[in-house]
């Protein structure tokens, strides 16, 4: 999916400083191509995976037991034998060597576990035993330390795919609508021009012979002439706002079908918080700008929520994809389709996607801390550094507010094949 990673424990106080701009979800710029899970999986020979040039990771690494990972013999490891099955799916991709793209797993270092899994047997829904002998046998945990040596300590956040209702016909209450991706839209690839800008680019469109900003939110709606198509029409305004923000959710149409809207670009345009522009104007205090308060006041003020909505000049468009299987969620910046609970957004500068890693989180208000395996299927502008990351809650609204809870320390182990040395990325 390209997953807009802002958290949803930043959604929830939009007043705070880690709200972030909407940039493109990967550091490096761009997502990797989407990876058909609907296929069996199928492993190259190595000499159809060519070397590439490594990629420097900035992380540190210190491999250890397995009896040294809290909780790993505690995790079921429900649904983690389908998550690694779609993992080899992108991980067996040959790697393209662009910078713009995050740095990613080395397929060469993973093919024979890929191969192994191809050739065990062992189905989506395999048990917990089975899954976890084969993953003691194949691969070699690996800690994530800091600078100085000692684990490193990271905020893990939590991320969620929305779900709204919405007509793809403008009628009743279903107002406000949700865009494809201009035809106007340019994108300009610095780093084609200037290497040592590899992976920045900008947007804007032509106006004569000159490269001008995208229009912003204001005026892309103001103008219903010169408005890109829209895909669907959204039933309330802050809910399509906030799907927005999360940069991908589902729809849910009046004849009961679904469809996913998945992030396909955006105007180029700062992220701007409405949360603070609401306590700046004496509507709530900054503390109580909540995603709850914020759709309360605009039920209260429907002729001021253009006014509440344009002050962010940001405007995300997204691409209609069907949802081929409902447990999975949409794809995150690997290219991958994310599974509940099982995928986590990370710095690849520190973790390489693709990789499988133990997640130990600490505990914050009441919530149990976690301790499983996920995988490294995205990225965001928010998170970034050693140990930081952005877990994948699901669809709807429990994930939502699970997600909106969890703030807390985590550290990272990173599970990598045990014949091939330190984790290394392409």
């Amino acid at each position: 999916m390209r997953i807009r990673c802002l958290s949803v424990a930043a959604l929830l106080v939009l007043s705070a400083c880690s709200t972030v701009p909407l940039e493109e979800p990967a550091p490096g710029g761009e997502s990797a191509p989407p990876v058909s899970v609907e296929q069996p999986l199928s492993v190259p020979p190595l000499s159809a995976l060519p070397e590439t040039p490594v990629r420097p990771l900035q992380g540190r690494y210190t491999a250890v037991s397995w009896d040294s990972l809290p909780g790993w013999s505690n995790d079921d490891l429900h649904h983690v034998w389908k998550a690694l099955l779609n993992d080899c799916q992108g991980l067996m991709r040959p790697v393209s060597g662009s910078l713009a793209l995050p740095a990613r797993a080395a397929p060469r270092a993973w093919q024979p576990v890929c191969q192994a899994a191809a050739q065990s047997g062992l189905g989506a829904d395999a048990g917990g035993p089975a899954v976890r002998r084969f993953l003691q046998e194949h691969l070699r945990p690996w800690r994530l330390d800091d600078a100085s040596g000692q684990a490193a300590s990271g905020t893990v956040t939590g991320y969620y795919e929305p779900l709204i209702r919405a007509s793809r016909t403008r009628e009743g209450a279903y107002q406000w609508p949700l865009y494809a991706t201009p035809d106007d839209l340019l994108i300009v690839d610095l780093g084609s021009v200037y290497p040592e800008l590899a992976g920045k680019r900008v947007r804007g469109k032509l106006e004569g012979r000159r490269v001008v900003p995208y229009d912003t939110r204001a005026q892309i709606t103001s103008d219903p002439a010169r408005q890109p198509a829209v895909i669907v029409w959204a039933d309330d305004p802050v809910e399509a706002f906030f799907l927005q923000i999360q940069g991908s959710g589902r729809a849910v149409l009046p004849d009961g079908g679904v469809l996913r809207l998945a992030y396909a670009d955006h105007n180029g345009r700062p992220y701007v918080s409405i949360g603070q522009w609401l306590a700046r104007q004496g509507e709530m205090p900054l503390a109580q700008t909540s995603m709850q308060n914020i759709k309360a006041w605009a039920r209260a003020h429907p002729d001021r929520v253009p006014e509440l909505l344009n002050v962010n000049p940001a405007m995300v468009f997204f691409r209609e994809e069907p949802i081929v299987d409902p447990e999975l969620g949409p794809r995150g910046a690997y290219g991958v389709p994310l599974l509940p609970q099982r995928a986590i957004a990370v710095d690849p500068a520190y973790v390489p996607l693709g990789t499988p890693v133990f997640l130990e989180t600490g505990s914050q208000g009441g919530a149990r801390p976690l301790q499983r395996l996920v995988f490294a299927q995205d990225t965001g502008a928010a998170i970034k550094g050693p140990a930081r990351a952005d877990f994948y809650w699901g669809t709807g609204d429990e994930a939502g507010a699970r997600a909106g809870r969890m703030k807390q320390s985590g550290r990272m182990w990173l599970l990598w094949p045990a014949r091939a040395g330190a984790p290394s990325a392409r």
